[in-house]
């Protein structure tokens, strides 16, 4: 088995996960088998209790693991699954090594940072390769060279070098600086950052130069000077309009063929004609133009709009608009202006979705854009959350429950449309939150005649989820009989899945208690977003 390590250098947020999978699609498209493993700073067993502010949109993967971001490209640029052998954060590794010692699996010895926690990451990394049956692993080190929260990580690759020499590249992805007021781009942070990790004792076989522009031939001989580098293995990655460019910019710089030199493999080309016809298909001149608004409340930080707290559902939405040939206009909406302002706040946009939530902040906002959606006949797309206030908004506009809530929002409503799962109530009152909702691949029986049906064109289909409340039976009938159709219930626990209004009363709207942003891939959009963007297009051409 072979090893790639990729570090990241001079600024958190290089694109350390983006190399990393692009890296492995160019290997896997030779013919090589790739398995790519996140080792993430934090002491969080997994993303799942983190503020999607704080570091991005979990990654949900379809064994339940709630991940970092970083396996959402992975998956997207490989076309495979993740698993949770795919991730490792420094709380499991520190909290596997000190159960072992509670039951005294050190047989008595001082347990100690090293050789104990590097052996328990080696370790993980061997057998993320071996389960995949993997020629290559690529690892993907956290955060940025030089920080304490990470040292362990880096003394692993070591120790893996110096155990295995020849079957070890390092890649160090870093940032090239170009201040206006000097007007040239700056290479210093990069060799200091390479002075750091000499110091750790390692030497990269790769610099990726992360910069606005395309590397001059100066700045890549200055690179090789200090950096004690051939001028052929600084690759240059500029930004670009579009990540799935990277794959086709690093392959033209020949980086596959100098990695399998380096680690003995046989030099195979790569097959990236599919790639290339996908990013023909992203870059095409676009027929049509919708604009979709997104209804949430986690898009500020600080004085900034970010959307990486959403990013699998933005990443869904392109991968279906760009093979509809259709530009989106994404209209980023706080749910609590809304609320504070009305509908006027929305605009006329000709499709909305409401995403992923948890708590009262912001909910009567999206409930509003919900009911907003339905009586204006805007196609409608609820995920988790907006299926959840969907049913809330038609309990109370249509039902004539005015009181219908969420038990998460008002646990005293005497019309809980929404409730929480039976086995999840032992878990909230024991302040169990971490991994504890009902999360990955669900099965799900579809409705023939429905709206949901003609998506999928299938009576089962698998669904990712990650959610504690579920849509309350009792109210079933209800709805079904004022023409919102359940049109989805899972296989084994019988649970609401999908409703949807019947298309006499509108033309395209359903809520979907999984998440099907998760499973979108741009070589493979999901379904309900292709068909949510179709809608869409409809709706402005009429």
């Amino acid at each position: 088995m072979k090893y790639i390590f990729v570090s990241g250098g001079v600024i958190s947020g290089i694109g350390k996960g983006l190399t990393s999978a692009s890296v492995g699609l160019l290997l896997k498209s030779a013919g090589y088998k790739v398995t790519p493993i996140k080792c993430e700073n934090y002491l969080n067993i997994d993303a799942g209790t983190i503020n999607p502010i704080e570091h991005g949109d979990p990654f949900l993967c379809e064994d339940g693991t709630e991940a970092d971001m970083d396996l959402g490209s992975y998956e997207k640029i490989l076309g495979q699954n993740m698993t949770k052998e795919n991730f490792m954060t420094v709380g499991q590794i520190y909290k596997t090594v000190i159960d072992r010692e509670r039951r005294f699996e050190y047989n008595g010895e001082d347990v100690e940072a090293i050789p104990h926690i590097t052996d328990e990451i080696i370790k993980r990394i061997q057998y993320a390769g071996k389960k995949d049956g993997a020629d290559i692993v690529l690892v993907e080190l956290g955060g940025t060279a030089g920080e304490y929260q990470n040292v362990f990580y880096y003394e692993a690759s070591r120790i893996l070098t110096l155990k295995h020499p020849g079957d070890v590249v390092h890649i160090h992805v870093s940032y090239v600086p170009r201040p206006p007021h000097l007007g040239e781009p700056k290479t210093k942070p990069t060799q200091l950052s390479v002075r750091t990790l000499n110091s750790m004792g390692i030497q990269p076989d790769f610099i990726i130069a992360r910069s606005e522009q395309a590397l001059d031939q100066r700045r890549i001989d200055r690179f090789a000077l200090f950096c004690n580098m051939q001028p052929e293995d600084i690759i240059s990655n500029p930004d670009v309009k579009h990540v799935y460019e990277i794959p086709l910019i690093l392959s033209r710089q020949n980086i596959e063929k100098r990695i399998m030199e380096k680690l003995g493999l046989k030099v195979k080309q790569p097959n990236l004609s599919q790639w290339e016809n996908l990013v023909r298909t992203i870059k095409a001149t676009k027929k049509k133009k919708v604009q979709i608004a997104i209804v949430g409340k986690y898009f500020g930080t600080g004085n900034y709009q970010l959307k990486d707290a959403y990013a699998a559902l933005f990443d869904a939405i392109d991968h279906a608009s760009w093979h509809a040939e259709t530009e989106v206009d994404l209209k980023m909406v706080s749910a609590e202006k809304v609320e504070k302002e009305g509908v006027e706040v929305i605009g006329s946009p000709d499709g909305i979705i409401v995403p992923i939530g948890w708590g009262d902040r912001g909910a009567e906002g999206m409930i509003t854009a919900a009911s907003y959606a339905r009586k204006n006949k805007i196609p409608y797309l609820g995920l988790c959350y907006g299926m959840q206030l969907a049913a809330v908004a038609f309990a109370r506009d249509v039902l004539g429950l005015k009181d219908a809530n969420t038990t998460e929002n008002n646990p005293n409503t005497k019309n809980p449309v929404i409730h929480i799962i039976e086995n999840q109530k032992t878990l909230i009152a024991k302040r169990a939150y971490g991994g504890t909702m009902r999360l990955g691949g669900w099965e799900e029986k579809i409705k023939k005649g429905t709206l949901a049906y003609s998506i999928y064109k299938k009576e089962s289909v698998v669904i990712r989820h990650r959610h504690r409340y579920e849509f309350n039976n009792a109210y079933a009938e209800m709805f079904d009989k004022e023409g919102m159709t359940i049109s989805g219930r899972s296989k084994s626990e019988n649970l609401v899945e999908v409703i949807e209004l019947d298309q006499k009363q509108h033309p395209f709207y359903i809520g979907t208690q999984g998440h099907p942003e998760y499973s979108s891939k741009p070589l493979e959009p999901h379904p309900i977003f292709s068909a949510f963007v179709e809608a869409c297009n409809k709706n402005k051409s009429q």
